[in-house]
């Protein structure tokens, strides 16, 4: 008999029996709450059968382009469905696309922590308006509201109306001479002005594209969508040690330096300039033309309710939330009215006229004045955004249980709005697909739902800089529309959409421009 092979053998046993149990007791609670989930939501409609642990998996597809049409034809197909419920593998999501079924969602306090996919963020951006939630997200949304006041963003107007000329000027060598995809045109003018409206530093993206900064913020931004889609990329000890996560740190770094030398330089300019004004009489300061103020200048400056003032890392986080999100939607925004615009020359004919009834022939910078009269152009981009959002969708978490249109939902749950298809409810916008501004003229747009259109997302956490977009989009459409007459050259039934964080033309936006 061999004692000794069967001490060997109760060891193993023994080993194999505690590593199963702490398998078993490390993922009890995670199987506990999955099918507490799975039971709960199983009374609410889904796309198709699911599997245990694998769910939709099966049948949804991987792309993210793919992903996005796949979404919006379950919505097409099951419009009068109140929501719709997807399983990524174990992970639960409810698409919503209903003014009624949003507002239960948005409306509340409740619901404001974002969903998972925005962690991805968290390496460039931190814990910014974007991305924080709880009390970090309100104390830094007072801080930071006062910052977007009418007042002050008609300080920033000037950039706009210069920045829109390069773009005119660079567009006169394009005028008369067939087709061109004007999309990253329209997009570096959008990231020169949120540059130095931000951060009050001039990087010059519309004469010098190959700029590491202009650059790396756009392999930034696709390697960051690419991560999201790909869940064998999740993982961060498995990123950072693949060729990807070393490009992703070194960008890091760029971007980061950059804003970090960009706060740095101006604080010292904000010291200097307070030591001087002490020794400069009154007689002497009033003859120094005014200097143009930046965001930055306004966190640096910032406190809260006990009178603290935002740490250099709180600013870093505010300055590349406004770089990040304040250039891509705006010039997603712009040429989708472009776009729209030259596919209907009986809408921009009368964009024309509202113009020239403002300006003449003048070539006069805008003015807040000039802003205010252009109503049918505001129309015009509402209705661009109602048709193509800028954001075609956008996710928040459950933080309690709740009953939405009698269907209870589980707390930590991913809710996914989807504006595209939200703003296609024949309820609120009768014949959806046709383009038709009036809808967002006054008399027209009064009583509607304020959860049916939501470009800029809706209650308590929508987006701090709407007006900033809207002001920014009307200055960059008057300058181009005063001096041209715009011809798209791709049919809507020919366009491939990319929904992705900025739903985008696949091909790119073409068009023809004749001078007036």
């Amino acid at each position: 008999m061999d004692l000794r092979g069967d001490v060997h053998l109760l060891v193993w046993v023994t080993a194999a029996v505690v590593l199963l149990s702490m398998l078993l007791f490390s993922t009890l609670p995670f199987l506990t709450d999955y099918f507490r989930k799975w039971k709960i939501m199983r009374p609410i409609p889904g796309v198709g059968p699911n599997y245990p642990l694998v769910g939709d998996a099966l049948h949804l597809k991987p792309n993210g382009g793919d992903f996005f049409v796949q979404i919006i034809e379950y919505t097409e197909l099951l419009r009068n469905l109140p929501l719709i419920k997807l399983w990524l593998g174990p992970m639960p999501f409810l698409i919503v696309y209903h003014a009624e079924t949003v507002e239960p969602i948005l409306s509340t306090s409740k619901h404001m922590d974002k969903s998972f996919a925005y962690k991805f963020l968290h390496p460039w951006l931190g814990l910014g308006l974007l991305t924080s939630t709880g009390e970090k997200w309100r104390s830094r949304r007072k801080m930071i509201t006062p910052t977007f006041h009418f007042a002050i963003l008609s300080e920033f107007l000037e950039v706009m109306n210069e920045q829109s000329y390069v773009l005119v000027e660079k567009l006169k060598d394009q005028a008369g001479k067939g087709s061109f995809n004007c999309f990253m045109d329209v997009t570096l003018c959008a990231l020169d002005i949120i540059c130095e409206t931000a951060m009050g530093r001039k990087i010059q993206a519309q004469s010098n594209s190959d700029s590491e900064y202009v650059k790396t913020i756009y392999e930034m931004s696709d390697m960051i969508h690419r991560r999201q889609k790909m869940p064998w990329l999740w993982p961060d000890f498995v990123y950072s040690r693949l060729r990807a996560g070393k490009r992703h740190a070194k960008n890091l770094k760029i971007l980061h330096s950059f804003t970090d030398q960009t706060i740095l330089e101006r604080a010292e300019e904000l010291k200097r300039n307070k030591a001087k004004a002490k020794h400069d009489d009154s007689d002497t300061e009033s003859k120094k033309p005014k200097k143009r103020s930046a965001f930055l200048d306004m966190l640096l400056n910032a406190t809260d309710d006990a009178g603290n003032t935002m740490s250099h890392m709180d600013i870093r986080e505010e300055v590349d939330t406004f770089m990040f999100e304040g250039h891509d939607t705006t010039a997603a925004a712009l040429n989708w009215s472009l776009f729209l615009l030259g596919s209907h020359p009986e809408v921009q004919e009368k964009v024309h006229k509202e113009l020239d009834d403002n300006f003449g022939k003048s070539d006069r910078p805008l003015t807040m004045d000039d802003l205010k009269k252009l109503r049918y152009l505001e129309a015009v981009i509402k209705e661009a955004l109602r048709i193509f959002p800028s954001v075609p969708f956008f996710g928040r978490t459950t933080t309690e249980e709740c009953t939405i249109r009698g269907f209870k939902i589980p707390k930590d749950v991913n809710v996914v709005i989807v504006p595209y298809a939200l703003h296609r409810d024949p309820e609120y916008f009768p014949e959806p697909e046709e383009f038709r501004p009036e809808r967002f003229l006054p008399e027209n747009a009064s009583g509607r739902n304020p959860y049916a259109y939501i470009p800029f997302s809706a209650g308590l956490r929508n987006c701090i800089g709407q007006r900033f977009a809207l002001m920014e989009e009307k200055v960059v459409l008057a300058a181009i529309l005063r001096n041209f007459t715009v011809k798209a050259c791709q049919k809507r039934e020919d366009l491939c959409l990319l929904g992705e964080l900025i739903l985008r033309p696949q091909d790119g936006m073409w068009i023809e421009l004749q001078n007036r």
